[in-house]
């Protein structure tokens, strides 16, 4: 059986971003207004539904294929572990990622973007970790694009990824983002994390090891799930 979760701990308060940032326009509308009230944890936090096979297909982590063609853009395979506080794997997390394309536009209604749909590409994946909490996704690198934030505002390329735990209730959602990239600077939703080190953890680093020849190249992105090393989560 897999290990139940650990007891909650707050978050470090320098790695995790605030519920309101005022440049980040929609937290100013969204973000609590009183102060928040601690629930301790239930059976239900520690029990339940668990993520099996049965919730991935083979392929379901190969963005590239399975829409009748080869889509456009660059291709790209993300790997990485996703790891406890103590450097621990943890082993058969659901991961769930969603993306724009290649030209930074999303499959869905709200995104009107002038930007073309690409016919092969969803832009949606998944799979679960490993025994060494190990997993790996093909994709194509996202674009960025226009978000009407504020004046001329761009996001920078990016990858979603949601994590699941061994129950409902333990979900986590982050960003990846990717090295070099100079809308990053610019980017209130990356720069709302208090610390640079934590913001720096939300960016992929290039991987030698794991670029296929004359295929693709390979990104790292380990993702921590609290401590002081923690991913910083939206």
């Amino acid at each position: 059986m897999p290990p139940r979760p650990g007891p909650y701990r707050r978050p470090y308060w320098d790695t995790q971003p605030p519920y309101r940032f005022d440049p980040y326009a929609s937290t100013q509308l969204r973000a609590p207004s009183q102060p928040l009230i601690a629930l301790p944890q239930s059976l239900s936090e520690l029990t339940g539904p668990t993520f099996g096979p049965e919730f991935v297909r083979e392929g379901d982590n190969d963005l590239t294929a399975g829409h009748g063609g080869e889509p456009i853009g660059e291709r790209i395979l993300v790997t990485g572990r996703v790891l406890d506080e103590n450097g621990r794997p943890v082993p058969h997390a659901l991961i769930e990622i969603w993306q724009a394309n290649a030209a930074g536009r999303y499959v869905h209604k709200r995104d009107q973007h002038d930007a073309p749909l690409d016919p092969h590409f969803t832009g949606d994946g998944r799979t679960l970790t490993d025994a060494q909490g190990r997993y790996q996704f093909q994709t194509i690198k996202p674009g960025a694009y226009p978000w009407r934030n504020h004046h001329n505002a761009w996001r920078p390329q990016h990858i979603h990824f949601s994590l699941f735990g061994n129950a409902y209730a333990t979900r986590l959602v982050t960003q990846m983002y990717f090295p070099g990239d100079p809308l990053l600077a610019y980017d209130p939703i990356f720069n709302c994390v208090p610390d640079a080190k934590a913001r720096d953890r939300l960016i992929a680093t290039f991987d030698w090891a794991t670029t296929s020849p004359e295929y693709a190249l390979g990104y790292q992105f380990d993702i921590v799930l609290r401590g002081r090393d923690a991913t910083p989560m939206e």
